[in-house]
This record gives structure tokens, sequence and C-alpha cells, in this order.
């Protein structure tokens, strides 16, 4: 048998440049990802609240009161991370620009 690597060799894509544009429609498109999943959570926590468990079960009551937990956990969890991925992409938009106005200025002496 034949250990080769038998997927093909593709050529190594040109890398893009990081601009502030991109970085703040990046932070743009993650903050309305990050706002529609939080509203997501909103919806889902309302529904859970409007409707109670029915049952006089309590392993019943206690396991579906911990998937509730959890499905209102993970779009949190969802919500939190486009945030941060926002914010974090809007410093670095901001950094970006700065050190861009900071080299035209020492190019410029």
């Amino acid at each position: 048998m034949n250990d080769q690597n038998l997927t093909p060799q593709t050529d190594a894509k040109e890398q893009m440049a990081t601009s502030p544009l991109r970085c703040f429609t990046g932070a743009v498109i993650s903050g309305g990802m990050g706002f529609a999943v939080y509203s997501l959570m909103i919806a889902i926590a309302t529904n859970f609240a409007t409707k109670p468990i029915h049952s006089i079960n309590p392993l019943v009551v206690k396991i579906s009161s911990a998937v509730r937990t959890l499905v209102v956990g993970v779009v949190a969890l969802g919500s939190v991370i486009f945030a941060i991925v926002a914010i974090g992409l809007l410093a670095l938009g901001v950094q970006l620009l700065i050190q861009q106005l900071t080299k035209e200025k020492s190019s410029e002496n």
C-alpha cells in the first residue's frame, strides 16, 4: 500500500491585507448576528416561561427544566460569542486605523 497524500495540492491562497474597513464591516455583521441570536434567546426564554411543564412526575419536571436551561444557555453562549467577536473586530479596526494615521504622520516628517 502506498501512503502518499491522495488529495491534490492546491496553490496557497494569497492572504488578504487587513484593513479598518474590513474590520468594521465584520464587526457590524457579527454584532447584527449577535443581536439576532440574543433576540432568539429572549423569544425562546419567553416561550418556555409562558408554557409551564404539566407533569406530576418529579423526574420529568427535573429533566425538562434541565433541557430548557441547556437550550437557553447554548443560545446565550452563541450570542455572547458573536458579541465578543464584534468587540474584538471593532478594537482591531481602531488599532489599525491608529497605526495608519501614525504611519502617515511619521512618513510626512
